[in-house]
């Protein structure tokens, strides 16, 4: 079978699509193939044929904290963010990859569940978010994941716990053997449903407050060294502001790299290389990025 074959069976597939329309930073290449499955069922027919044709195979969430270089990526990507369900039991919430990381906070928030709320304002979807151990305002998502369902890339569905993702600072299993998130349930806490809010309203007027929200951006662009700040080295470096094409590093927080018009994801590259050849050299510090970058260059 073919993966134009899937196509008429139903499944969204599209040819040679820029994926700039769907990045967070409004930047990156054709993909040769782009689905949007919309059932486990369609995900695990993709995997198959591209396993069985050798076709390249690349997830994306919601492309929130994500670089895709110019030249695009061949094969087949997938965009999980149909897979949206999120469900709700006693103190447990499960969430399919493809829903926003922000929905499932404030549907437990909602149930008046207390836990997420460091999460209020990520972007990223639920499968991005396990991916990467997302974080903010001192909280992880690994605190609060019970357990991960996934499709191997072999086409066997696995189920893991928390222990099992072996997640550690903007890390976990699955970026080390490809597996592909299909859902996660949380285990959180009952609360007071209004001082859940209230918190979670606090935490994002801060983010509005202190983040470039204004300007399409990737989020933090790199992972914080121990014992340091990467804003304030920058600050101090004399980078903040500095501009590439039409990537800047941002006025307003110096971890976010900004697209101010008309960015190539080259121009988003060459900046953070940039910063990351400063930083060695004024305090012997390697930067290592915390976006992801894929795909090839043009």
């Amino acid at each position: 079978m073919e993966l134009l074959d899937l196509k008429k069976q139903g499944i969204n597939i599209k040819e040679q699509i820029p994926l700039s329309r769907y990045t967070f930073t409004k930047t990156g290449g054709e993909a040769e193939y782009l689905a949007f499955p919309k059932s486990t069922d369609e995900v695990e027919k993709l995997v198959k044929v591209t396993r069985e044709n050798k076709i390249p195979l690349t997830i994306i969430g919601n492309a929130s904290n994500l670089i895709i270089r110019d030249g695009g990526i061949d094969g087949l990507v997938i965009i999980l963010t149909d897979l949206k369900e999120i469900k709700v039991k006693d103190n447990k919430v499960t969430a399919d990859a493809g829903a926003k990381i922000v929905d499932t906070a404030f549907t437990a928030a909602h149930h008046g569940l207390s836990g997420m709320e460091f999460a209020a304002g990520i972007p990223g979807s639920i499968g991005g978010g396990v991916f990467m151990n997302a974080g903010a305002y001192g909280g992880e998502m690994q605190e609060v994941v019970e357990s991960v369902n996934v499709l191997t890339r072999a086409g066997e569905f696995k189920t893991y716990s928390n222990k099992e993702m072996e997640f550690s600072y903007r890390h976990s299993l699955v970026q080390d053997n490809g597996d592909i998130v299909l859902s996660a349930t949380f285990s959180l806490t009952p609360g007071d449903r209004l001082e859940i809010l209230d918190h979670m309203h606090y935490l994002n007027a801060l983010r509005r407050y202190k983040q470039p929200l204004e300007y399409p951006s990737c989020g933090s662009v790199f992972k914080r060294p121990t014992g340091h700040f990467v804003g304030p080295m920058i600050i101090k470096a004399g980078l903040q502001g500095k501009q590439v094409g039409g990537a800047q590093d941002s006025t307003k927080h110096a971890g976010f790299i900004v697209n101010k018009g008309g960015a190539t994801a080259t121009d988003y590259l060459n900046l953070i290389h940039l910063i990351q050849k400063v930083i060695k050299e004024k305090y012997d510090i390697y930067l290592h990025t915390e976006v992801r970058i894929i795909g090839k260059e043009k």
